[in-house]
């Protein structure tokens, strides 16, 4: 087998088969393929796509480069989630507690990440004591005890992903379909879930910024998972504006908390309801996806996903007295309001334009090397649609340093206020099959 030959043939529109894609895949990961054939390839992938069974096959090839997590001695239909990112998004941290309080198994493995505010494990670690350093013994014990655990990545899953993804970063073929796909899909197949539920964000604080790209990416996620013999489902969500009021650490930690006591954001609450409908289903949960949100629901309200919560915290060193007492939690020494310029409406909040001046006050990385304030960060103090006067706080800074005039310009920059606004729909679509 030859590599110019597989270029050739993709360039020709055709459909590589398994056994090519595994050798392909294997040759590149070893460093007998070249990164300049590698480029033609994906060049080629990106102008021409890929079928069903090649995406499949690609991704396959993925999971098997490396690492795969056994999970098979956790009991249950193990569910993961993924999202594929947005500003403000606390949604693991809610749905872990919740799908684990009606007996679906949750082992989540996580990353620290760039991004606006680190990963899940940032947020997570703004809880004292709370640390993700266990061996997988514990955290399959813990996943048996307690339905939920959560551990920092393997490093060596999927190494043709990070390699692939590096080589594509630089010739401008991110943004193909089959390779987002697969390189999402291969990571959550080889950390060793049965289920996968996906939530596809779409709008200006998303990569996909249409619903109709989005849609598109959805369903080729749901027909790899269940093409490899995953149980997957998927939800495209609105990602216009930040989810929640919270962009930041411990604010998105404070956050959590209080939508599991029942007193959090609606849209963070519904979002959650919706996914754990599916992650349940998926787990065994219900007899469709109507009675599993009401039984979620149902343990939102009696107070039993709260104390999964505390159970979940406590086992991995965390303080529980943390959600009774969220003050313990690292505050930032100044709260600086973001006042209105004029009387209106706010029509607009720009999703990653404010995911940026969060970062800006230091809750987020640039660099792998960036440290993380864990304190700092944005509450918005109004949404689209919220009337607001001349004066009136906007939102609120989280800061550790008083000169706070460049956040406030960028926050300014990123809500436009008119005379009225449209609407939002927070739920686009779900995908139960593709």
């Amino acid at each position: 087998m030859r590599m110019v030959d597989l270029i050739q043939k993709k360039q020709r529109g055709e459909a590589l088969t398994a056994q090519e894609i595994q050798w392909m895949v294997e040759g590149y990961t070893e460093s007998r393929i070249p990164d300049y054939q590698m480029s033609a390839m994906l060049m080629a992938i990106y102008f021409n796509d890929m079928t069903d069974d090649e995406r499949a096959s690609l991704t396959q090839a993925m999971v098997e480069s490396g690492e795969q997590i056994d999970l098979s001695a956790i009991q249950g239909v193990k569910v993961d989630k993924h999202s594929t990112g947005g500003v403000g998004d606390t949604t693991t941290l809610v749905l872990a507690a919740m799908v684990a309080s009606l007996g679906v198994p949750v082992a989540k493995m996580s990353g620290r990440g760039l991004g606006h505010t680190g990963g899940t494990i940032d947020k997570l670690e703004s809880i004292p004591g709370f640390h993700v350093e266990i061996s997988q013994e514990e955290f399959i014990d813990l996943v048996n005890k307690n339905q939920v655990a959560v551990v920092g990545q393997s490093g060596n899953l999927t190494p043709a992903d990070k390699k692939l993804y590096a080589l594509r970063d630089v010739t401008s073929t991110v943004e193909s379909i089959p390779l987002i796909a697969s390189s999402i899909m291969s990571k959550k197949i080889a950390s060793g879930a049965d289920a996968i539920v996906l939530d596809v964000k779409t709008g200006a604080g998303a990569f996909m910024k249409t619903v109709e790209d989005a849609r598109e990416l959805a369903q080729a996620m749901v027909r790899i998972g269940n093409q490899v013999g995953r149980k997957t489902m998927a939800v495209i969500s609105d990602m216009s504006q930040p989810l929640g009021y919270a962009i930041g650490n411990a604010l998105e930690v404070k956050e959590a908390i209080d939508t599991l006591k029942g007193e959090g954001p609606e849209d963070l609450t519904e979002l959650c309801l919706v996914l754990g409908s599916q992650m349940a289903h998926l787990g065994g949960v219900g007899n469709d996806l109507d009675e599993a949100k009401a039984l979620l629901q149902e343990n939102l309200e009696n107070g039993k996903a709260l104390e999964k919560f505390k159970q979940f915290v406590a086992s991995q060193g965390g303080d529980p007295d943390v959600i009774d007492h969220p003050e313990k939690l690292p505050q930032a020494e100044y709260q600086i309001p973001v006042e209105a310029e004029k009387d209106g409406v706010v029509s607009h909040i720009v999703a990653d334009s404010i995911g940026v001046a969060s970062m800006m006050l230091g809750a987020g990385r640039e660099t792998k090397e960036s440290s993380i304030d864990l304190a700092v960060g944005i509450v918005l103090n109004k949404k689209v649609g919220d009337r607001v006067k001349q004066g009136e706080p906007l939102a609120f800074l989280h800061s550790n340093r008083e000169d706070v005039q460049d956040v406030k310009e960028k926050v300014l920059q990123s809500i436009s206020i008119e005379e009225k606004a449209d609407a939002l729909p927070l739920i686009h679509e779900i995908i139960e099959n593709a």
